[in-house]
């Protein structure tokens, strides 16, 4: 379960605004990556608030409201399907992270980061494995990013409905592979994820 010890221990340093910060979508073939960073006030424990990828669509929703209304500060940022295939996923994944970071009407002066790489932030960070399960900031802006993109998911499926954007999220499901081998690709795919296709050639 996530707990606020990574925050506190930045705090007790001195910063007076941790964020957390975290991403969702880099692993599907269409849609942009979407960012969250969230500051939460210190010691405000909401209850229910985990990974994302362990609750379910309800929970996200619900947690999603109140993370925005208890929230010091809050912001969700984007990169592309365009941006991921000029610097790919990662360095799309930082840039996103960087737009959600100086996107907080409350400056944030540290961020803890998910994962394990950290680049382009104009204040220090920490980058925390599995952060999403270990902090309760990074937990929030898991599931602020989640919902933000799962929501962006059923708006292209009105706009594509032949690919079922809304049952797959994008990702490479065969349903999703096989509509982009009838269909061919859309504008919002990626197309440095469809390499499947010269293999099916």
């Amino acid at each position: 379960m996530p707990s606020f010890e990574y925050e506190l221990k930045h705090y007790a340093e001195g910063y007076t605004a941790v964020c957390g910060c975290d991403e969702a979508g880099r692993g599907p073939l269409c849609g942009p990556v979407v960012a969250a960073a969230v500051i939460l006030r210190e010691g405000d424990i909401i209850e229910g608030l985990d990974d994302s990828k362990k609750l379910t669509e309800k929970k996200r929703e619900k947690l999603f409201d109140v993370i925005c209304e208890r929230a010091i500060a809050y912001a969700i940022a984007e990169a592309s399907p365009e941006e991921i295939d000029e610097i790919n996923i990662l360095n799309a994944s930082m840039l996103a992270m960087c737009r959600a970071v100086e996107a907080l009407p409350v400056p944030a002066d540290f961020a803890l980061i998910d994962g394990n790489c950290s680049r382009g932030f104009n204040i220090p960070t920490e980058t925390v494995v599995k952060g999403d399960s270990k902090s309760y900031s990074i937990a929030a802006a898991s599931i602020l990013a989640k919902v933000t993109r799962d929501r962006q998911c059923e708006k292209l499926d009105e706009l594509y409905p032949e690919y079922e954007i809304a049952k797959h999220k994008g990702y490479p499901t065969k349903v999703h592979m096989d509509a982009v081998r009838k269909y061919g690709p859309s504008p919002i795919h990626r197309r440095s994820f469809l390499k499947f296709l010269c293999k099916d050639e």
